[in-house]
């Protein structure tokens, strides 16, 4: 039902603060990010080394959905926890089959479905359970082109073997000559 955790989102009252603290002092990447008018707040989504993900939301005036939260935490803090489910309609029917209730039904196009289990039924957590491709949205320089599931960089030491990440992007292997001749004697006996 659950691929694995896409990102953490955290609720922020100042976010030029924020932004500042997460990209220039730790180092996250920007990722995509939008307003919503409708719902009155902006997200912008981070990605660290590892492809670890982080979601900043942030209310656009006073009165957002996220007055309630802000007002009770002053600082801000963790939002929700965003899951990533390949099938949203499977994901639905397991919570129903269990009787967990779940609420916010909502598709964005193709590239994003979504529902909410409210914290009261998740053990004091906001649960976010959504469908997409998460390659978009990482920034392109860390995702491959569509249909490339690798890439080979030469080294002095051997080379560096970028892969398709399931969770989306690349990841980073660095090979020695030694490991590289493994890696190949391994491959060839499967063919």
């Amino acid at each position: 039902m659950i691929s694995r955790i896409d990102h953490i989102s955290i609720a922020v009252k100042d976010y030029p603060e924020a932004l500042y603290f997460f990209k220039n002092i730790l180092g996250a990447v920007l990722g995509a990010g939008a307003r919503n008018n409708d719902m009155k707040y902006h997200w912008q989504i981070f990605s660290f080394g590892d492809l670890s993900r982080l979601e900043l939301i942030t209310p656009l005036e006073e009165k957002s959905f996220l007055t309630k939260f802000l007002n009770k935490n002053k600082n801000g803090g963790l939002h929700h926890i965003s899951l990533q489910t390949p099938d949203i309609q499977n994901a639905i029917r397991k919570l129903e089959d269990h009787n967990i209730p779940y609420f916010g039904y909502n598709e964005y196009g193709d590239f994003w479905k979504e529902i909410f289990i409210h914290p009261k039924d998740a053990f004091g957590v906001l649960i976010q359970i959504a469908e997409f491709n998460p390659d978009d949205w990482l920034d392109k320089s860390l995702v491959f082109p569509k249909g490339q599931k690798w890439a080979v960089i030469k080294n002095n030491e051997g080379c560096t073997l970028n892969l398709a990440h399931p969770g989306g992007g690349k990841v980073k292997l660095k090979l020695n000559r030694s490991e590289i001749k493994n890696l190949i004697s391994d491959l060839e006996q499967l063919c």
